[in-house]
């Protein structure tokens, strides 16, 4: 009894079960592919797909919650392979290098999207273009989440056999939050980072700056792979490298007979399913309700907010591991609840436009009791595994916890997927701000040539482009020309096709395509003029021209979309009883800025036309505004559901009867009864 005194530390932890901080931080920093990734997947897909490409947020919902289904499948799979692997590395590893580089390249898969006029033309119809879309989107995510999958089960099966000790293990997931809440502080200002012009170009939306964002993501993910490969031990698979294997269903029967791993995992997927809404909405009410639309401003927000989130998470790890060993696993499961549900009641009086940082508060309360949660609630799988090592006498950390994440994914999927039929329901008009941002974009990219060209006098004491650069610049215009032809011819043939007794339309387009083909014939008249001159003389009677051809161009493009615009107001108008003024005040705003983009004259001085350009652009943002109705039933949906289904997660985990005291007493019993097999052998 004495020698047994002797190896335990003071808080009662046995030598043989503590962890080098090598392996805590090797372990911990896989935290970064399931708590931040898989958020990423699930909050920016559905964001962006709705806001930036236009896409149904019904639609998205049910993409987002297919891969959820095809986890059904793949996760459990996943487990038991895992589960009975034999290789020279362990069980575990070879799983976490495959699944890290697949993670990485599938990422990246994932915004490259295919978008733009020349994908476009390509359909009959704008619906045969959106269901392309949110094709190429499904593939891609389940492509991600089976790798999710391949990496996650192994890992954290992983971590539950790395030391029987109850404490230690909730460490070990501790250490998992921390470093997946560290790099969820830069999570956020990912849809930032896209936001910029660096990453989006001039006339691009946060999906084409997602792009090159990816990569850089990637380039962190694969060294890691080959470090969790390399580094992590499995110290059990001496034992169960000769435990039997055994046949995929009698791992699943086994482990869902299970009363007390049903009772978690019910707990932790009625919560999941229920505050996953907060990350959809909550990405929602600061763009549309605390600034109106403006996606720039919002975006900021949400990355100050997310850093708080992160922030507050790493912070809420050491008070977890000193309240966790004095009030039990289940004590604190509770208090992690009610920290949850008082963080949507505070929502109540922290969304406020005139003081948009009270967000925080809330963000705070939910960021540690969603630590505390899903911490502990990792960490009891494995008391559960250790409780039916010590009825069957065998390790199946695999199977149990596949299925536990397969249930926080569901709720996840399914938070997804109600979260964006109740976005329709909500009324919200994604059509609205996609045509909005289309504007916006032609407008910045007026701008961009026109800040180029100035830039090009300053640099150059009143010349303007040299010979090559007029000619590569030149050309590009007249290739947008001609692409942008292609899309307006078809867009009239649609309309004759479908609407032939709409003459205003029908005039509107064929006025727009004249345009577009005398701007072409233009471009290509300058072409001829900048090909015959040698070298650099003349280019200054040519650029200008040129310039102002290529600003035509997008100033036709700008005009069409101000009025798929301003034709969109229209039927909402007329559909929408309860948003009536909203939609008269948004078409008056469009009909001026469609009146002044057809006056616009491309061919006055820079200087006049960069300030008409930017008292544009300022005039965008209240265009985005959504209906009052919209944005309050935005807010009752994200801050009640949450709490309504935290009480049903109450009621589950009173029931759960795994005590500190028979935690302990199994922890022992274990030992003592590998012990013996030791001997025995």
């Amino acid at each position: 009894m004495e020698e047994q005194k002797s190896s335990q530390n003071k808080g009662g932890t046995l030598a043989e079960d503590r962890i080098k901080f090598s392996q805590l931080a090797a372990f911990g920093s896989g935290g970064i592919i399931p708590i931040a990734l898989f958020n990423v997947a699930g909050i920016l897909v559905g964001l962006m797909g709705n806001i930036s490409l236009g896409l149904s947020a019904f639609w998205l919902g049910v993409i987002l919650i297919i891969p959820r289904l095809w986890d059904a499948v793949s996760d459990p799979v996943i487990g038991h392979l895992s589960d009975n692997a034999r290789t020279r590395w362990g069980r575990r590893r070879p799983f976490l290098l495959v699944g890290g580089i697949l993670v990485a390249v599938f990422f990246v898969m994932m915004w490259w999207i295919p978008t733009g006029d020349m994908v476009r033309v390509l359909f009959p119809s704008e619906t045969g273009y959106q269901a392309f879309q949110l094709g190429y989107i499904l593939l891609s995510l389940l492509l991600f989440f089976t790798a999710c999958t391949i990496f996650e089960i192994p890992h954290g099966a992983l971590g539950m056999e790395m030391t029987s000790d109850q404490h230690v293990r909730t460490r070990l997931f501790s250490a998992k939050s921390f470093v997946g809440n560290l790099f969820a502080m830069s999570t956020p200002w990912l849809f930032a980072l896209a936001s910029m012009e660096f990453f989006k170009g001039p006339g691009g939306n946060e999906v084409d700056g997602m792009r090159y964002v990816s990569l850089l993501v990637a380039a962190i993910l694969i060294p890691l792979s080959f470090w969790w490969f390399f580094s992590l031990r499995e110290p059990g698979f001496k034992r169960v490298v000769k435990q039997k294997k055994t046949p995929f269903w009698e791992n699943m029967k086994h482990t869902a007979g299970n009363k007390n791993f049903i009772k978690l995992t019910l707990t932790i997927f009625t919560l999941a399913m229920g505050f996953n809404f907060v990350n959809l909405l909550g990405s929602y009410i600061p763009i549309f309700y605390i600034f109106g639309g403006d996606k720039v401003a919002g975006a900021y927000l949400l990355g100050i907010n997310g850093t708080v989130w992160a922030i507050t998470g790493l912070l809420a790890v050491f008070p977890l591991n000193w309240i966790s060993p004095r009030m039990g696993k289940r004590k604190t499961l509770m208090l992690a609840i009610g920290l949850m549900a008082a963080a949507q009641l505070s929502k109540i009086v922290c969304y406020n436009p005139n003081y948009p940082y009270l967000i925080i508060i809330p963000t705070m309360l939910l960021s540690a009791g969603m630590l505390f949660f899903f911490t502990l609630g990792a960490s009891m799988v494995g008391d559960i595994c250790d409780e039916d090592d010590l009825k069957t006498g065998k390790r199946t950390e695999g199977s149990f916890y596949s299925i536990f994440w397969w249930f926080i994914k569901m709720g996840t999927a399914l938070a997804s997927f109600v979260a964006g039929a109740l976005i329709v329901f909500t009324m919200f008009d994604q059509t609205q701000v996609t045509r909005v941002d289309a504007i916006e974009g032609s407008i910045r990219e007026m701008r961009n040539e026109v800040q180029i060209l100035m830039g090009a006098d300053v640099l150059s004491d009143g010349k303007t482009f040299e010979y090559p650069l007029l000619e590569t610049r030149t050309t590009a215009a007249l290739e947008e020309a001609r692409v942008y032809l292609v899309y307006l011819e078809r867009e009239v043939a649609r309309i004759q096709n479908r609407d032939p007794d709409q003459k205003y339309r029908l005039d509107f387009f064929s006025k727009a395509i004249t345009d577009i083909k005398n701007t072409i014939a233009d471009l290509e008249r300058v072409m001829e003029q900048i090909l015959l001159t040698s070298g650099p003389q003349g280019t200054n009677v040519w650029s200008k021209e040129a310039t102002d051809l290529s600003l035509q161009v997008k100033q036709v493009k700008a005009e069409v979309n101000a009025y798929h615009l301003e034709a969109h107001l229209k039927n909402r108008a007329k559909e929408s009883d309860k948003s009536e003024e909203h939609y008269r005040v948004l078409l008056e705003k469009t009909a001026a800025m469609r009146s002044d983009l057809s006056t616009m004259n491309t061919s006055l001085s820079l200087q006049f036309l960069e300030k008409e350009l930017l008292d544009m652009q300022d005039r965008i943002v209240p265009l985005k505004r959504q209906s009052s109705y919209t944005l309050l039933m935005m807010r009752i949906v994200e801050i009640g559901l949450p709490i309504l289904l935290s009480l049903f997660s109450l009621i589950f985990v009173t029931r759960y009867s795994l005590t500190e005291e028979r935690l302990q007493e199994i922890k022992m019993l274990l030992k003592a009864r590998n012990k013996k097999r030791d001997q025995q052998q």
